[in-house]
C-alpha cells in the first residue's frame, strides 16, 4: 500500500508535540498526525483521578510557572487557570524546615531569632571562596557554606541523580534560590498556576482540531512506514531516533508509590523533601496545589532509580560526560533537513514546561516561515 501523504508527523503528544500540532493545524491548515506510544495525551504532564477520585499528576508533580506572557496567552486559549502558591518543606533531623533556604530556615538552624543583616554576615563567614563554581556542590558551598549544604543538598542530590553533586553541572542546584528574607516560595516566576480542569483536559482541547489525527498506543517505528510526511517533528529521546549509534545517553528514571488515606490532608505542604531520611526523595500531596475538595487524600512517595529498558526516561543527566556524548547526536540532528528535534528528550536538556512551550512556539515560527509563507 502506498504511504499516506501528510504535512507533518509529530512523534510525542506532550507539550512540544501538542503545541506544534495545534499551531500548524490551526494557523497553517496543515494536516498533522500525532503519535504517542503511551495510551494517553500529555506526556509526563498527564494527570487524572485515581481510584479514590483524587486528581494526581501521573508522572510526578508538574508545577507550572512562567515569566513569559506569550506562553500564558497561548495556553490560556485552552484552559482557565487555578492560581497556586507553591510551597515546599524539607524534613530532616526530626523536623520540618522551610525550603528553599530563607531567613526562617536560618533562624531554625540557629535556634533563635535573627535578621537579614545577620544572615548575610554569617553566610559570608561560612561560605567557601569559590569565584566561579564549576559544579553543584561548589555553587551551594560558595553561597551558604558546608553545614547547610550537608543538611539540605548533599544526600538529596546523591539520591536523585546517583551521583555526587561535585560531578553535576552547577545549574542543577544553582536553580534553587537562597534568600535572606522571609520569602519561602519555591519559585520566583510572576505567573504560577495549574490548568483549572487539569493538564489532560487542556491537551484534549489543544488537539481537538479537525486537521489533527491522534494515534495513541502507536510506536513511531510502526507508523513511519505507513505515512509520507512533508516534515517530521520528533520529541522523543534523540539517541533512540538514531538507534543508539553512538551509545545510550544516560537518564534518570523514577518510581512512584501512591497511598490513599482517609483524611483531608496528610502533610503541611504539597511537597516535603527528604534529603537525609528514607530511600525516597520526596512525598507529594498534589491536593494542596489543585484545590480539590474531597475528604480523602493520596500521597505519592517518589523513588529515583536507574534508567533501564522498560522504564521511562525522566531526566537527562546534567554532567560533562553525558553532554559530550549528546554532542555527537546533536551534530547528526542539526544536519537533518526535514526533521525538527524539540523538547527535553530530543535536545537532551532539562527544561521546565513553559520553556518547552516557548521552544515549540519558536519552532512553529520557523516552520511557518519555511513551509507556509503565504499563511504567515
Amino acid at each position: 500500500m502506498e504511504p499516506r501523504a501528510i504535512d507533518y508527523l509529530v512523534v510525542g503528544a506532550g507539550f512540544a508535540g501538542a503545541v506544534l500540532a495545534e499551531r500548524l493545524a490551526s494557523q497553517c491548515g496543515a494536516r498533522v498526525l500525532v503519535v504517542d506510544r503511551r495510551n494517553h495525551l500529555g506526556g509526563n504532564a498527564h494527570d487524572g483521578p485515581d481510584a479514590a477520585g483524587v486528581l494526581l499528576h501521573t508522572y510526578g508533580p508538574h508545577y507550572f510557572r512562567t515569566n513569559s506572557q506569550r506562553v500564558v496567552d497561548y495556553l490560556g486559549q485552552f484552559t482557565a487557570w487555578h492560581p497556586v502558591d507553591y510551597r515546599i518543606l524539607s524534613w530532616t533531623h526530626g523536623q520540618y524546615w522551610p525550603f528553599p533556604i530563607n531567613l526562617n530556615t536560618f533562624e531554625q538552624f540557629l535556634g533563635r531569632p535573627s535578621s537579614p543583616e545577620e544572615m548575610t554576615r554569617l553566610l559570608a563567614e561560612w561560605r567557601e571562596p569559590i569565584a566561579e563554581p564549576a559544579n553543584s556542590e561548589e555553587v551551594i558551598v560558595s553561597q551558604v557554606g558546608r553545614a547547610l549544604y550537608d543538611l539540605f543538598y548533599k544526600n538529596y542530590t546523591r539520591k536523585q541523580w546517583n551521583r555526587d553533586a561535585s560531578t553535576l553541572d552547577a545549574s542543577v542546584c544553582g536553580r534553587i534560590p537562597i534568600r535572606t528574607n522571609r520569602d519561602d516560595h519555591h519559585f520566583s516566576e510572576k505567573f504560577q498556576a495549574l490548568p483549572a480542569d487539569g493538564y489532560t483536559r487542556m491537551f484534549e482541547r489543544m488537539l481537538a482540531h479537525p486537521n489533527i489525527e491522534v494515534q495513541l498506543g502507536a510506536d513511531y517505528q510502526d507508523v513511519r512506514s505507513r505515512v509520507r510526511p512533508r516534515h517530521l517533528i520528533y520529541t522523543g529521546p534523540v539517541d533512540e531516533f538514531y538507534d543508539h549509534c553512538f551509545g545510550h545517553l544516560p537518564y534518570r528514571s523514577l518510581r512512584f508509590e501512591p497511598e490513599t488515606l482517609a483524611t483531608e490532608f496528610f502533610q503541611p505542604a504539597m511537597q516535603v523533601n527528604y534529603p537525609n531520611d528514607h530511600a525516597f526523595t520526596r512525598i507529594v500531596e498534589i491536593k494542596h496545589a489543585t484545590g480539590q475538595k474531597i475528604p480523602v487524600t493520596t500521597i505519592v512517595r517518589e523513588y529515583p532509580q536507574d534508567y533501564l529498558p522498560g522504564r521511562e526516561a525522566y531526566y537527562p543527566i546534567p554532567a560533562r560526560d553525558a553532554r559530550a556524548l549528546y554532542q555527537k547526536y546533536r551534530a547528526r540532528a542539526e544536519a537533518e533537513p526535514n526533521v525538527s528535534f524539540v523538547g527535553r528528550l530530543a535536545t537532551y536538556r532539562y527544561y521546565n514546561m513553559d520553556q518547552v512551550v516557548a521552544m515549540a512556539l519558536t519552532e512553529f515560527d520557523k516552520l511557518r516561515a519555511r513551509h507556509h509563507a503565504s499563511a504567515a
